[in-house]
């Protein structure tokens, strides 16, 4: 730059050279200025040609479908001398949460990752011209790592949908949203490009969120605080995958961020916007697992059964304990993380092919796939906020408890679970000095210490017995 501008008023000195010193023209009047460089064209249609891409053209396509997820969350907070001095015996403070999602129905519909909206006491949606939208939360899918929103609006730009099926390792994918939010000083979506540097991926260390992360898409594409939800894009602008993890040990993106297939997400948004909740598949099987850091050959050698459940649809099929599964479908089951991935694919109702290997011979067993064994347990709702299920031999095998008796936490609302430390899954054993059998008998008993001093409750967790002290008055 500095070489072309000393040429540039070294040609003009040149030009000027023997001209009369006025400053004036013939008429009297200043000289026009000379114009060293041309205007840029002023009409939005003159970009040149070679700056448009098919990643512009796919970005232009999606952006305006995409949005902001506000949330906020009311978590207690530790009370200190200060407060406890003026009596305040509990605190709590608003805690904002942000993430992305997209619009896939013109009448407001929205999907966005579960762990997004998880929790949240309101949820908002701004839209990239910063129209703000109250949201209400139309289901939650916590295993999948999916949410379905839904605002009140009409006619809304949509995102197109694709298919995660047959992508290309190596090929462009785009993903968009809103990492920091309004941090960035406008609410227009971010684009960060990369590639498909994977597909089929199983995360068995530690990822941005909390749900089972199998079967995944990975990219180098940047995905930052903020982008979960939002839609990672093929270079033809259709929605591959929903951006919901990374890999770091930094807090920030280094390149290795994953997607979930759009075809699950489609599923799942479809069972929680016709039934508010996703219908679980189920055969009856536990499967050994391989740890993050078992031997590479385990990755490879099927999904070995350890666990058949009297009564289940594996057991009416004549799965057996040490049968391995080798396909399902047209599905390779190379591992047990392969084995999770089919099992969010199956539907309920359906008949499923599999493979197995039994000894030295392969044989074909077909299972018919049914609701978890509590879907259609009776459940006993306790204080209006937790609701319990009777432990079942079916439920106690599924769910590898050891205590052959109790009630199962089926549901519970976020401020007892705060304040009892309990949480789905738990299964409650006993209540100060007496055994409970059923989900009727723990609701009598806690009905019957109301008022009556503490209590003492004894929980199953992951195979340890743990209790919690409480008082309900």
């Amino acid at each position: 730059m500095r070489l072309v501008s000393v040429l540039g008023l070294l040609s003009l000195a040149v030009a000027c050279e023997g001209a009369s010193p006025s400053i004036s023209d013939a008429q009297g009047s200043p000289p026009a200025a000379q114009q060293l460089l041309p205007a840029p064209d002023p009409r939005p249609d003159a970009i040149n040609t070679s700056r448009r891409t098919a990643i512009t053209e796919a970005v232009a396509r999606v952006a305006p479908a995409v949005v902001t997820v506000q949330t906020e969350r009311v978590e207690r907070t530790a009370v200190t001398p200060f407060d406890a001095f003026f009596g305040v015996r509990s605190g709590s403070q608003v805690v904002p949460g942000l993430g992305s999602g997209f619009i896939v129905r013109n009448d407001g519909v929205i999907v966005t990752n579960a762990h997004v909206v998880s929790g949240a006491s309101s949820v908002r949606v701004a839209m990239r011209d910063g129209t703000i939208y109250p949201a209400r939360v139309v289901g939650e899918d916590e295993l999948n790592d999916l949410a379905v929103l839904k605002i009140e609006a009409s006619d809304l730009p949509t995102a197109p949908l694709g298919t995660s099926r047959g992508m290309l390792i190596g090929e462009w994918v785009v993903a968009i949203g809103n990492p920091y939010g309004f941090l960035l000083g406008n609410s227009e979506p971010s684009v960060t490009a990369g590639v498909v540097s994977g597909v089929g991926r199983n995360l068995t260390g530690r990822g941005d969120g909390p749900g089972v992360y199998v079967d995944m898409i990975q990219t180098d594409a940047s995905i930052n605080p903020g982008n979960s939800g939002g839609p990672l894009i093929n270079a033809s602008g259709e929605v591959v995958g929903v951006n919901s993890s990374i890999y770091t040990p930094t807090g920030g993106s280094i390149g290795l961020g994953f997607a979930i297939p759009i075809d699950r997400a489609r599923r799942v948004a479809e069972d929680l916007l016709a039934h508010g909740a996703v219908r679980r598949p189920w055969i009856g099987v536990k499967v050994q697992q391989s740890g993050a850091t078992a031997a590479r050959g385990s990755l490879n050698s099927g999904a070995t059964i350890e666990t058949v459940v009297p009564g289940s649809p594996a057991e009416d099929a004549n799965l057996r304990v040490g049968d391995v599964i080798v396909r399902s479908r047209d599905r390779q089951i190379r591992n047990p993380y392969d084995w999770e991935a089919e099992l969010l694919e199956l539907r309920v109702g359906e008949t499923v092919d599999l493979m197995v290997r039994r000894g030295a011979r392969e044989q074909r067993i077909v299972v018919r796939v049914r609701d978890l064994p509590d879907v259609g347990a009776e459940r006993v709702a306790v204080l209006r906020e937790l609701e319990l299920i009777s432990l079942t031999p079916a439920i106690r095998a599924d769910r590898s408890l050891r205590s052959e008796r109790g009630a199962l936490v089926a549901k519970v609302s976020d401020r007892v679970s705060q304040d009892l430390g309990i949480r789905t899954g738990d299964l409650i054993i006993q209540i100060n000095r007496t055994p409970v059998a059923d989900a009727q008998e723990t609701a009598r008993v806690l009905e019957y210490y109301i008022g009556r001093g503490p209590i003492r409750m004894f929980f199953e967790r992951g195979g340890a017995i743990y209790h919690t002290d409480f008082r309900i008055r």
